[in-house]
């Protein structure tokens, strides 16, 4: 496959297919690539999520799992967390992952779409959802979808790549994104599956332009916080 440009964006099918193609390669990749410290913004991710014990919860875009496993444990033997995601490769591996977990969880593995959810609404207490309302097809929609199923009052915190507003920051981003990300997948003839990255991030809305969709989604309260450098950034939604 051809890595996307910055003018055609993929379409689902063919983001789907990158993404069971990773799959193998996906976690270890994202804990040597960001030093470890992508554990430490999926749990930041549970904690703005405002998810309780008892909860019942939703993770979407879940991928291997490891953001709704972190949810899980939050939520305790009580509560309750689905996983979605359209990529069964994934979820095979996050379904391994959590029946080899110590600690039992949890977790309902879900295929399906983050523009059609297949839940009722007003369904879920708090959601999070990492690295993925990047490649979802219509954003708005997406965001829509989400604001049906949570409760009145409910909480989402999605954690993604942001663009840093500093230009230095910026640069090391894109460099780092080529010299590292981008050779390192090439050793496991993943080169064209993560050169996508940058394209995607260069189409993403900017955190204050997520604010904005997020209301226009009807979300009440809305609030995006750049992190690592503004490298990352999670953003934080609640229903009224």
């Amino acid at each position: 496959m051809t890595a996307p440009s910055q003018l055609e964006p993929p379409q689902s099918t063919e983001i789907q297919a990158l993404f069971n193609r990773i799959a193998p390669a996906y976690d270890p990749l994202n804990d040597w690539l960001s030093l470890g410290q992508h554990r430490v913004w999926k749990q930041m991710a549970v904690r703005w999520s405002d998810a309780q014990p008892g909860d019942c919860c939703l993770d979407l875009c879940c991928g291997s799992g490891d953001l709704a496993r972190r949810l899980a444990r939050q939520v305790g033997k009580t509560g309750s967390v689905y996983g979605l995601d359209f990529s069964a490769a994934q979820l095979a591996i996050a379904a391994q992952r959590t029946h080899e977990s110590v600690q039992p969880l949890n977790v309902t593995w879900v295929e399906g779409d983050a523009l059609n959810l297949p839940f009722e609404t007003a369904q879920f207490d708090a959601a999070t959802m990492g690295y993925g309302l990047r490649n979802v097809l219509d954003i708005p929609r997406s965001l829509s979808e989400l604001h049906r199923v949570l409760k009145a009052g409910a909480t989402a915190a999605i954690l993604d790549f942001h663009q840093p507003k500093s230009v230095w920051i910026r640069e090391f981003q894109q460099w780092y994104l080529a010299n590292l990300v981008v050779p390192m997948a090439e050793s496991l003839n993943l080169k064209q599956e993560y050169a996508y990255i940058m394209p995607s991030l260069e189409r993403f809305p900017t955190g204050a332009d997520q604010v904005a969709l997020a209301r226009q989604a009807g979300f009440s309260q809305a609030i995006h916080y750049p992190i690592a450098g503004g490298i990352m950034g999670v953003l934080v939604v609640q229903k009224p």
